[in-house]
C-alpha cells in the first residue's frame, strides 16, 4: 500500500533526524527536544492523556487533595515526555557516541549482570524482558560492547514503512538481529531457535501486540501483557527482567533482577500464566522507582481497552 503524504513527511523526518541532529552541537539538540516535548505536555493531545492515566495507576493520589493530585501528576507527565524526548534525541546520535562513553556511562545495580553472562557462556540461552523505560537501545548497545555479542529482539512493524525500516537499520547498525512481529518469519521460532543455540534475546513486552496475551494484575488493576515468558518454557533459557532508566544529564541505570524459574508444576499454559504475573510485579517495583522513565503513551490496563457496561 502506497504511503500518504502525512506518512512520507514523517519517514523524511526521522530519516533527516539521523543524518542532522548528530551534526548540531549537543545543547541545541537537547534544547529543541526538550522543547518540544514540554509543548506536546501543554496541548493535552490524546498519547499524553494516554500517558497520564497509566501513570495516575503507578503513584496513586487517591489520599492526596485532588488539587495537588492534578498537579503532581501533570507535573510527572511533563518529565516522563521530557524522558521520552531524551530517548529520541539518543536514539538519533546513539551511533556517534563512543564505545567507552556507552560503557563507562552505564551503571547497573545488583550481582546479576555476572550471572547473566555465566549463562551465556554455558551455552544456555538468556531471554531478558523489559518494560519500555529509560533508553532501551543503549541498553543493547551497552550489552553488545560488553561482550555478549549480538542479540535478537522483536520489532512491532511500525508506520510508515519507511520509519520502521529506519528503526531496523539503527538497530542493527548496533549489533541487534531484529526480527519483524508481524509481516516476516515467524518471530517466536525466530527467537525460540537462537534460544535453544545458547544465544541471547531482548524484548520489551509489558503490551498485548497480538491480542494473545496473559491477564495479570498491574498496580492493582488488570492488564495484558504479551506472552514472552512461553519462549523460556518452551526452550529453557533463562527468563530475567531487566529495568533501564537514565541518570543525571548523561548517564544510564540498570537492574537486571533474578531469574524467574519455570514452575515446577501445572501445565504450559499455567506455567506462562504465573511467570507473566512475576514479570508484571518486577516490573512494577522498577517503574515505583523511576516512573519518570515510563514512556507508555499506549493503553494497557484492560479498563483503558474495552468497555464496560453500558
Amino acid at each position: 500500500m502506497a504511503e500518504s503524504l502525512k506518512e512520507r513527511l514523517i519517514g523524511v523526518g526521522f530519516r533527516l533526524g539521523w543524518k542532522a541532529i548528530c551534526r548540531v552541537p549537543q545543547s541545541w539538540a537537547r534544547w529543541a527536544f526538550v522543547t518540544a516535548a514540554d509543548i506536546a505536555w501543554r496541548r493535552q493531545g490524546p498519547a499524553v492523556q494516554r500517558l497520564e492515566a497509566n501513570l495516575r495507576r503507578v503513584i496513586g493520589y487517591e489520599e492526596m487533595d485532588p488539587d495537588e493530585a492534578g498537579k503532581a501528576l501533570r507535573d510527572l507527565s511533563r518529565e516522563a515526555l521530557r524522558s521520552y524526548a531524551r530517548y529520541y534525541l539518543e536514539a538519533f546520535t546513539l551511533q556517534t557516541i563512543p564505545a567507552e562513553r556507552i560503557l563507562d556511562g552505564m551503571h547497573i545495580e545488583g550481582p546479576n549482570e555476572q550471572v547473566a553472562f555465566d549463562y551465556m557462556k554455558s551455552g544456555r540461552g538468556v531471554l531478558f524482558v523489559l518494560p519500555h523505560m529509560g533508553n532501551f537501545e543503549q541498553a543493547g548497545a551497552w550489552i553488545v560492547l560488553r561482550g555478549a555479542g549480538t542479540f535478537t529482539t522483536i520489532a512491532e512493524r511500525l508506520e510508515p514503512e519507511s520509519v520502521y525500516q529506519a528503526f531496523v537499520k539503527f538497530r542493527e547498525g548496533l549489533g541487534m538481529e531484529v526480527v519483524p512481529l508481524t509481516g516476516g518469519p515467524n518471530a517466536f521460532g525466530v527467537v525460540a531457535q537462537r534460544l535453544r543455540a545458547g544465544g541471547l534475546a531482548c524484548i520489551v513486552m509489558e503490551r498485548d501486540l497480538k491480542d494473545s496475551g496473559i491477564e495479570v494484575d498491574f498496580f492493582g488493576e488488570k492488564a495484558k501483557f504479551a506472552a514472552t515468558a512461553a519462549l523460556a518454557v518452551h526452550t529453557g533459557a533463562v527468563l530475567m527482567p531487566v529495568a533501564t532508566w537514565f541518570e543525571g544529564e548523561d548517564d544510564w541505570g540498570a537492574h537486571i533482577f533474578d531469574e524467574i524459574p519455570v514452575p515446577q508444576t501445572g501445565d504450559r499454559k499455567e506455567k506462562v500464566r504465573v511467570m507473566t504475573q512475576r514479570l508484571a510485579t518486577v516490573f512494577e517495583q522498577a517503574i515505583r522507582e523511576h516512573p519518570q522513565d515510563w514512556h507508555m503513551l499506549q493503553r494497557v490496563f484492560v479498563a483503558d481497552v474495552e468497555p464496560g457496561p453500558s
